[in-house]
């Protein structure tokens, strides 16, 4: 895939959101900080760096820390590019490639020779954190600047589509060698071994934590361990793992049983629901409806299979699917896996409501065209959750024999990466699966 032609579209459509930001803000330049390494406590150790999301949005270096872009209308954008001499660590290599042309590249060779090269008059916008200031150059993150960056970055270029798709292709090679792990009887460890190696990435470069969980920690909605030893029996497998390209994620979430019909058969049913609104990925959809699309289809999984008699539109009024479904449908992404602006109502800030009883929805936006979205439904058998609905009015709705049965398996999730187009959904996900 070609990226050099579409990286120069889109830094122009950058360019010209930035022109506009500045102009709403009432600013002369704009000025990006990539970040800096932060140190843990006591230590002389960082932590893991990820540059600043707007810094990666203008140039792909989703790892340089200590670098700068300035932004001024009319003049070709300025990158202050840091390459420390430095014999302890290996520095970063002079940058090449499709996308160098487009600067004015300043090489540095320490932090704080990068204000010389930056614009230090007339009416300045910086963006970062406040340990990236420089002396006269602290960041003040104004909020109309943000405000119409962060609603805008929702509406993905065709280059960073193209880095999306590429970002899924390592994905779904490492999911494929998990489930394979999985069927051969490995821990949770030697799976995620499994998954790195298949998928060409370290922990390093991987868009969040893999979430690789057996049995009952798929109930868990965020796992966050990985057990050395195998189980004595591999019930179930839930993995919640993506892959990054240029800065750019996916996020995938697949589900595995060891042949048991009823969890199968659950397996089936939040498939089924997933791929009908996958479908509904369309401009002019509020994804609000979406979610509580959710719940009526996954009540009715719930209906079909006897755990809830209970139709699936009384199961969401009053609550009963939420126990089962407590996560919101999915959530913007792109060089964030839970992308920005979520909520905004415009372009000049404002927020759209969650639905009510719904309160980790991340995405309340209508869909457009260029938006990615995931969308992930499940269904989990997690104890706090049903604790009080054991003992609320609608325990006798409930089998709670069979809810037994399946709490074994912990849950199911089932998630694609999607994008909004001007006609039908492209699921990012099913298209790298297919060219396996």
């Amino acid at each position: 895939m070609e990226l050099a032609p579409l990286y120069a579209s889109h830094l122009a459509t950058v360019l010209a959101r930035a022109e506009t930001a500045l102009a709403r803000g009432g600013f002369d330049h704009l000025l990006i900080a990539s970040g800096v390494a932060k140190y843990q406590f006591l230590d002389d150790r960082p932590y893991p760096f990820a540059a600043n999301p707007h810094f990666v949005h203008t140039a792909p270096l989703p790892g340089h820390s200590d670098g700068w872009i300035a932004i001024t209308p009319g003049r070709k954008p300025v990158l202050v590019y840091h390459q420390p001499a430095d014999y302890w660590h290996l520095p970063p290599a002079a940058p090449e490639g499709f996308w160098v042309e487009h600067f004015d590249l300043r090489v540095i060779r320490s932090p704080e020779e990068a204000a010389a090269h930056l614009p230090g008059n007339g009416r300045l916008a910086i963006i970062g954190e406040a340990d990236a200031a420089l002396e006269g150059l602290v960041p003040n993150n104004p909020a109309a600047v943000l405000d119409y960056l962060h609603y805008q970055r929702a509406f993905k270029t065709p280059y960073e589509l193209a880095c999306m798709r590429l970002a899924s292709v390592p994905a779904v090679r490492g999911h494929a060698a998990a489930e394979a792990a999985f069927r051969a009887g490995l821990s949770e460890f030697e799976i995620h071994r499994a998954y790195l190696g298949a998928s060409g990435q370290n922990d390093l470069s991987l868009p969040y934590g893999n979430i690789v969980a057996l049995n009952r920690h798929a109930a868990v909605l965020h796992y966050q361990y990985q057990d050395i030893a195998p189980p004595s029996r591999s019930r179930a497998f839930l993995i919640d793992a993506g892959a990054t390209h240029l800065g750019y994620a996916s996020d995938i979430t697949r589900s595995y049983g060891d042949g048991d019909a009823r969890y199968g058969a659950l397996i089936a049913g939040v498939e089924r629901a997933q791929l009908a609104l996958v479908d509904q990925v369309r401009a002019g959809r509020d994804y609000r409806d979406i979610h509580l699309d959710a719940h009526r289809l996954l009540g009715g999984v719930l209906h079909d299979l006897g755990v809830v008699r209970m139709s699936p539109e009384s199961q969401l009024e009053t609550g009963v699917s939420a126990a089962f479904f407590p996560h919101g449908i999915g959530h913007l992404i792109g060089l964030q896996v839970h992308d920005v602006a979520g909520f905004a109502a415009s372009d000049a800030g404002g927020t759209i409501d969650k639905p009510a009883g719904h309160p980790f929805l991340r995405l309340t936006r209508s869909l457009a065209p260029g938006m990615v979205v995931t969308i992930e439904p499940g269904l989990y058998f997690i104890d706090m959750l049903l604790a009080p609905l054991r003992q609320g009015r609608h325990a006798s709705a409930i089998d709670w024999s069979l809810v037994e049965h399946l709490a074994q398996f912990g849950g199911v999730r089932i998630e694609d990466d999607v994008v909004c187009t001007e006609g039908d959904p492209e699921n990012l996900t099913r298209d790298a699966f297919a060219a396996l």
